[in-house]
């Protein structure tokens, strides 16, 4: 089992280049569970034909801990199984120490255990990486870490703290700094942007996702871009990407 996990800026499109890397794993018959770690808990969604599940903190809510992994667990296309952490009530508690509590609670329901997925993404909203959000690198859940840009000055100041967070935690022999991933926003100058941040924290670009009216199209169906179009250019690019993550884990 290959545990990965995906940081990035909130908006950069992580959530849709996490589920599509999902989708295109699933379908060449792999069994992938994707974990989203944002309060906002619409990291599945795609893969969900629209739906956003119930996430974790909510069912331990509703059920006063009486939660069984039905309650929080879901195959979505191809069979990736969909589990979305979620937040706090507004206002009140941590969103971070949400994301270790779904952690815990799906540990303590042998998810893995009973599902045996070859990949386990986490898609981790990455603008704050301390608390909860570094738990994916600090707690040592991860393997591999990859980081989702553009060439936006914001996505790739959030990409630069959240490698800087990485390097600090591999020095204790966590997850290792495995690339950027280049979501395109058409930015003057992106491909030389985001490869000056790839040399100087030390890694590589290893895919640049061009943009492509498809995705919303397919966004706006539910699903992937690999399920609503599957013999598409676009797809191919989602299936290039796969390739690539797999060759950098090992797979």
């Amino acid at each position: 089992m290959k545990k990965i996990a995906i940081y990035g800026k909130g908006g950069i499109g992580k959530s849709t280049t996490t589920s599509n890397l999902s989708a295109a794993l699933a379908a060449r018959g792999l069994k992938v569970m994707q974990i989203g770690c944002d309060p906002k808990a619409d990291s599945t969604k795609n893969l969900m034909q629209g739906r956003i599940i119930p996430t974790v903190l909510d069912q331990i809510r509703q059920r006063d801990n009486q939660v069984e992994l039905d309650h929080i667990a879901f195959e979505g296309f191809g069979g990736v199984v969909c589990v979305e952490a979620g937040g706090p009530t507004p206002g009140i508690g941590c969103a971070g120490r949400g994301i270790i509590t779904a952690f815990q609670k799906l540990e303590e329901l042998k998810a893995y255990e009973r599902y045996q997925p070859d990949i386990v993404f986490y898609d981790v909203l990455g603008d704050v990486v301390c608390g909860g959000f570094a738990m994916p690198i600090r707690g040592g859940y991860a393997d591999n870490v990859f980081i989702v840009t553009s060439g936006e000055m914001m996505a790739l100041y959030a990409a630069t703290n959240i490698a800087h967070a990485i390097e600090n935690f591999g020095k204790r022999g966590y997850a290792k700094y495995s690339g950027l991933i280049q979501n395109s926003r058409n930015v003057e100058n992106e491909d030389a942007l985001v490869q000056q941040v790839a040399r100087e924290s030390g890694t590589q670009v290893i895919k640049i996702i061009p943009r492509h009216k498809l995705v919303q199209q397919a966004e706006n169906q539910g699903m992937t871009v690999v399920e609503a179009f599957p013999g598409s250019e676009m797809a191919r690019e989602y299936n290039c990407l796969a390739d690539k993550v797999m060759k950098e884990v090992g797979l």
